[in-house]
């Protein structure tokens, strides 16, 4: 089952969807382009383990992995 995780101030929340459930999927979607729209930067995780950063949702990818954008200081 996809899942997607949160990484914030407060440590990470995950979010598991049916990737057959229109409604869970829909939401699921939503999410994603709420999160990179306030800053967040997606990355999947790839069958070798590798990762990438994604721009557009990939209702079949297993792990995506938002984690909010860095600031120097």
């Amino acid at each position: 089952m996809p899942i997607q995780i949160v990484m914030d101030h407060t440590g990470d929340t995950r979010h598991r969807f049916d990737a057959d459930d229109l409604e869970a999927l829909s939401r699921a979607e939503e999410r994603f382009k709420s999160l990179t729209a306030a800053g967040f930067t997606a990355a999947i995780r790839e069958g070798s383990g590798k990762v990438a950063i994604t721009r557009s949702f990939d209702p079949m990818a297993e792990e995506t992995l938002f984690f909010p954008r860095l600031v120097g200081g």
